[in-house]
């Protein structure tokens, strides 16, 4: 009698032992010699199973190393209508796909939700230390009676739920792939990198959730989500969610004008760069001619002094004393509130801080000292906070409702993420949040804040917004019968 054909898990890969009778596993199979078996991509777990199933072929799934888990959130509440409705549409879908909402939306809850809908032993993959904490408090609080491990930044635990960084997550892909059947993707515009990807690709989970505000990449491989968590099954912006969920929100754009000298060096900085672009016939403002530029400036002495001038110009924009004294005026405008500033870069973050005696932030930050800075803002001890990029992604600050964007050159994605940080929704009804935007006139960094003008509101001259009656939160979506579940 013929054996049984086995489908196993190796090392990120599938392998189907003997073959079995039917031909709905063709297509996924690739003959490796090394072994004389049938190799399949991890991926491929879920259209396998389903095809082997279609054709009734009985088979031994050894693969599949996760188990339903007995969740129950703690305590239990109900979800906002938009949370509601991602998680049904993601349901729909067959618990597969892309969640995009604004930060301070309530992302964090909505996963949640989708572990309590799949009840599997489930991979939380997050970018950075900080939310893989701020992840593992959330969850401890959450389902008191799961274990819940981490793994990244010395932690190498294994447990029914993991939370892990996209970096450790990526390093152990290998030995992770079959452990758990469901991954959520925090952030997940970072997982279609040449390095992330392996976590996606070597996994056999059957159910995949993606969250991020900005999904969008530059280099256009955000496309590769559709393969990766699957396609994007619910969006909403903040403009959406503004007044009901989040705060009300204003933006209101600041230019200021660069000084007779400094319009002068800038102006000389930009055609030297321009006059080397031209005769080198590349083309700024796509990734493609960014990084034509790069490769330009490592070959030449005028490619170089060409670089050189470009970060000179850009540096003029980005510190120009308008600003500082606009900054002045606003801190002073608000000293009753907390305000948060952002600048594109660490240098223009420590000049404010000592010029202002203002508490910093940068990646350079100690994580000890930057949780002491964070704590004493919550408290009320600071009442104002100067960051550079380290606060764009998922952290929790405390409520803000007004912020200082002190560069126009960042990308869309940093614009959303960075308003995020005020959209919280306020504590005192009525209480509307402003987005200060300032920029240096005639300079790429107004160019670059008009090509972003799709994302969030257009800048007002502190027009009031009308404020939105707040919705009744919906009501807890149906529950679905883990015992129904395919996987």
């Amino acid at each position: 009698m013929p054996r049984q054909p086995t489908l196993t898990f190796d090392r990120g890969t599938l392998i189907l032992h003997p073959p079995p009778r039917g031909k709905g596993w063709i297509d996924f199979a690739t003959w490796d010699d090394r072994i004389e078996r049938f190799r399949i991509p991890a991926l491929q777990y879920r259209s396998l199973v389903e095809s082997l199933r279609r054709e009734e072929t009985e088979f031994a799934d050894r693969a599949k190393g996760f188990e339903a888990l007995p969740l129950e959130a703690q305590p239990q509440r109900k979800p906002y209508r938009h949370q509601s409705e991602a998680l049904a549409a993601w349901r729909q879908a067959g618990g597969r796909g892309v969640v995009v909402l604004p930060t301070g939306s309530g992302k964090t809850y909505l996963a949640h939700l989708a572990l309590q809908a799949i009840a599997r032993h489930t991979l939380v993959v997050v970018p950075t230390l900080d939310l893989m904490h701020q992840w593992y408090e959330q969850l401890v609080a959450a389902f008191p009676t799961i274990e819940i491990g981490l793994l990244g930044g010395g932690s190498r635990d294994r447990s029914p739920i993991l939370v892990a960084t996209y970096d450790s997550a990526a390093i152990h892909a290998e030995t992770l792939g079959g452990a758990y059947g469901l991954i959520v993707f925090d952030e997940c515009h970072h997982l279609p990198s040449d390095f992330n990807r392996a976590i996606a690709e070597y996994a056999i989970a059957p159910y995949r959730l993606g969250l991020s505000a900005t999904p969008e990449r530059a280099d256009g491989r955000h496309a590769d989500l559709d393969d990766l968590i699957g396609p994007q099954v619910y969006r909403k912006s903040a403009d959406d969610l503004a007044g009901s969920t989040l705060a009300d929100y204003e933006v209101v754009q600041i230019k200021v004008q660069l000084s007779v000298a400094e319009r002068d060096r800038y102006q000389t900085l930009i055609n030297s760069r321009n006059e080397f672009l031209q005769q080198a016939n590349i083309r700024l403002g796509y990734l493609e001619g960014w990084q034509q530029f790069v490769r330009a400036s490592a070959r030449s002495p005028a490619g170089r002094r060409a670089m050189l001038a470009h970060r000179e110009a850009k540096q003029i924009a980005l510190g120009t004393a308008g600003k500082l004294q606009t900054l002045a005026e606003l801190v002073e405008r608000h000293a009753d509130e907390r305000v948060l500033i952002f600048t594109n870069d660490n240098a223009t973050v420590y000049r404010i801080s000592c010029d202002f005696l203002i508490p910093a932030i940068t990646h350079q930050t100690p994580v000890k000292e930057r949780h002491a800075i964070l704590e004493a803002f919550r408290n009320g001890t600071y009442r104002t906070l100067v960051v550079s990029h380290v606060l764009n992604e998922g952290v929790d600050v405390p409520e803000v409702k007004v912020a200082v964007l002190l560069s126009g050159t960042g990308s869309a994605r940093e614009y959303i993420q960075r308003l995020g940080r005020i959209l919280r929704k306020a504590k005192t009804p009525g209480k509307s949040a402003i987005l200060y935007e300032v920029v240096a006139e005639g300079t790429v960094e107004e160019r670059t804040s008009e090509r972003r003008r799709g994302q969030g509101r257009s800048p007002r001259q502190l027009e009031i917004v009308p404020q939105r009656t707040t919705p009744r939160a919906a009501e807890a979506p149906a529950e679905w019968n883990i015992d129904d579940l395919p996987f």
